[in-house]
């Protein structure tokens, strides 16, 4: 697995968006096609240097990124054609070892991120009704163990 980490560049902002987009529409098919607009609008909108983020890069291309603010875990997307190649755990080792992240939030309906995150030791230690956008989405507050 040859890759590098780097952090964003405003060149990037396409690549990110394209990696978000083919990773939601493989993984959140819980979220209704109306409000994926509006998360994909609100993105191209968003300052990405508001956020510590870092992306893997493979043969010059953004195969996933991690999005990182204080200690937590904002977001973290790979690409479908990276799936399983280890990328995740790449990120999420950055992150441990250069911020010393402890939190992060999961839709409740994607499994597999619940999954992922608690086996690298996260937790959850609260369940909400709704996203932070105020979706009818609940979100999995998660943790750290022993933190």
């Amino acid at each position: 697995m040859d890759y590098q980490i780097k952090s964003y560049k405003p060149e990037y902002k396409d690549q990110i968006l394209a990696v978000w987009e083919r990773s939601v529409l493989a993984t959140h098919h819980f979220l209704k096609p109306e409000d994926f607009i509006e998360i994909k609008q609100f993105l191209q909108k968003f300052n990405f240097n508001d956020l510590n983020v870092f992306c893997v890069i493979t043969t010059d291309k953004i195969a996933g990124f991690i999005g990182i603010h204080k200690l937590k875990i904002e977001m973290l997307f790979i690409d479908p054609s990276h799936f399983g190649k280890g990328f995740g755990k790449v990120l999420l080792q950055f992150a441990f070892e250069n911020f010393n992240v402890n939190l992060v939030d999961v839709n409740e309906e994607n499994t597999n991120a619940r999954i992922f995150y608690e086996k690298h030791s996260f937790e959850t230690f609260e369940r909400t009704d709704t996203d932070d956008l105020g979706k009818n989405y609940p979100l999995l507050r998660m943790k750290l163990k022993n933190r």
